[in-house]
């Protein structure tokens, strides 16, 4: 193990986890050598979500420690790692309390962070041609919500997930640490656009359901649904829900009863009850 102590909150090795936006690492700028572009980036929390991401062929590229705290679980997935990659000389950064306090959200940490690499998109149509029950996130934009969903979506037998390209990416820290890096094990992939891509699910044999509080829609649990052998559970942007075009052009509209006044679910508690049902 290669040990690089840090002493200065303002070590230039620490950029990358305090300094740097998610989307300056995810597009690969920033770094402080100008002569060395960053890859594509991001930053996986807690040993269990670092072990999930490199059992799913993620690379670690480096780990920032507590002074003292290579020990237990941080040990082992750290020694996973250089074992994965074929690295014994992977970066581990180690840095004492008084300079990680000054990280916000560090203590949510559970002992490590791991800057790894990013796998290059995926074709959306190659990623759902053999499943039979996906999601897809239009204009999801808050990383909790994300996370939550994936987490839904792992739990409850989704089989793949497509974002819209305004959603929150799901390897965001937030997200990532919400979802307990589920987003390791259900398969996901942004579309190429947020239009048009109900006809591109209905050309690879997907019929959609689109969650939305209409009142020309059917039972969650009407037993059309159940028969269908290929199933899109569209779910819309906090607050304003799905698109009217994409509510329009959808096979069918699902809303889901609500009592005592309650207008609406948040889109992560909608998803969990839609995956359950929709899934038997």
């Amino acid at each position: 193990m290669r040990i690089i102590e840090i002493n200065d909150f303002l070590d230039k090795e620490l950029d990358i986890y305090v300094r740097l936006s998610e989307k300056q690492l995810t597009n690969g700028v920033g770094g402080s050598d100008p002569d060395r572009p960053m890859e594509n980036i991001f930053i996986a929390e807690s040993p269990k979500v670092i072990d999930r991401a490199l059992d799913a062929g993620y690379e670690a590229v480096s780990f920032l420690i507590e002074d003292g705290m290579i020990r237990g679980e941080t040990k082992k997935v750290i020694e996973k790692a250089e074992r994965l990659t074929g690295n014994n000389d992977i970066k581990i950064f180690s840095a004492p309390t008084f300079i990680l306090a000054e990280m916000a959200g560090f203590k949510l940490t559970r002992g490590a962070l791991c800057a790894m690499k990013r796998k290059e998109k995926m074709n959306p149509k190659e990623l759902i041609k053999e499943k039979r029950r996906i999601a897809v996130l239009e204009s999801v934009v808050n990383p909790t919500n994300v996370g939550a969903i994936i987490r839904s979506a792992a739990a409850l037998g989704i089989e793949a997930i497509l974002l819209t390209p305004d959603s929150a990416d799901p390897l965001y820290r937030r997200a990532l640490r919400v979802g307990m890096g589920t987003a390791f094990q259900v398969p996901w992939t942004y579309l190429d656009s947020s239009d048009d891509y109900i006809d591109d699910l209905h050309s690879v044999g997907f019929k959609t359901v689109a969650m939305a509080l209409r009142d020309n829609t059917i039972d969650i649990d009407d037993s059309r649904l159940k028969e269908i052998d290929k199933l899109a559970i569209l779910l819309g942007t906090e607050g304003e829900g799905l698109r009217e075009d994409t509510i329009e052009h959808s096979d069918y509209t699902v809303k889901i009863p609500m009592a005592n006044g309650v207008d609406s679910l948040n889109v992560a508690a909608c998803s969990a009850l839609c995956f359950w049902e929709l899934t038997k």
